[in-house]
C-alpha cells in the first residue's frame, strides 16, 4: 500500500543526546532532544557538543509531511500550548546506533509510531518557523467536519423469537 505524497514537505534536522547510563546492562542512553528548522550542512552523526558523560549529535535529516486529512491533529497540536514534533529513531544494530526513521507533527501518527515497540519515539519542541508553516497550512486547508454519531439498527423482536420444528408446508 503506497502512501500519498504530502502537500507540503518541511525539511528538518534531528539532534539526539547520548548520556552515560547508571545501569549495569547498558553504557549510554540515547534520546531525541531537538528538531532544527532546515537541514544543516553537517554530516549525519556529527558531534555538536559534549564529552564522555553527555554529548549531542546531529543525527540526520527528515521531512515533515503535511497532509490535508490531518489538519485537525495539527490544529490541536498547535493549540496545546506546547506544540511538538514526534521523532522516531530506529535501531541499526551497528554504529551509529540509530537512524532517523520519521518526524511528524500529527499527534495521532506520533502515537501510532510507538506501536512497533522497537523504535524510539519522543516528542520534542516544535521550532517557531515550523509552527508558522503549520499554522498557515491549517488555515488554508482545514475543513471543519461535524461529528456524526452512528446509531445502531433497532432489532426486530420477531426475528429473535424461537421457532418450532419445520414442516413440509413451510417450504
Amino acid at each position: 500500500m503506497s502512501h500519498p505524497a504530502p502537500l507540503v514537505a518541511i525539511p528538518v534536522g534531528v539532534v539526539v543526546e547520548r548520556r552515560k547510563a547508571e545501569s549495569a546492562w547498558i553504557d549510554h542512553v540515547w534520546r531525541p532532544v531537538a528538531v532544527l528548522g532546515g537541514v544543516p550542512d553537517a554530516a549525519p552523526w556529527t558531534v555538536l557538543e559534549g564529552g564522555d558523560d553527555c554529548a549531542t549529535f546531529y543525527a540526520g535529516s527528515a521531512s515533515v509531511g503535511l497532509y490535508r486529512s490531518d489538519t485537525a491533529g495539527y490544529r490541536d497540536n498547535l493549540a496545546s500550548g506546547a506544540p511538538a514534533l514526534w521523532v522516531a529513531l530506529r535501531p541499526t544494530g551497528v554504529e551509529p546506533p540509530y537512524e532517523v526513521f520519521a518526524v511528524t507533527a500529527d499527534p495521532s501518527e506520533g502515537e501510532a509510531m510507538t506501536e512497533t515497540g522497537s523504535d524510539m519515539v519522543e516528542p520534542v519542541a516544535m521550532p517557531d518557523s515550523i509552527q508558522e508553516t503549520l499554522a498557515a497550512f491549517v488555515a488554508e486547508h482545514h475543513v471543519e467536519r461535524a461529528f456524526f454519531k452512528r446509531q445502531r439498527d433497532r432489532t426486530d423482536p420477531d426475528a429473535m423469537a424461537r421457532r418450532g420444528p419445520r414442516s413440509e408446508d413451510d417450504e
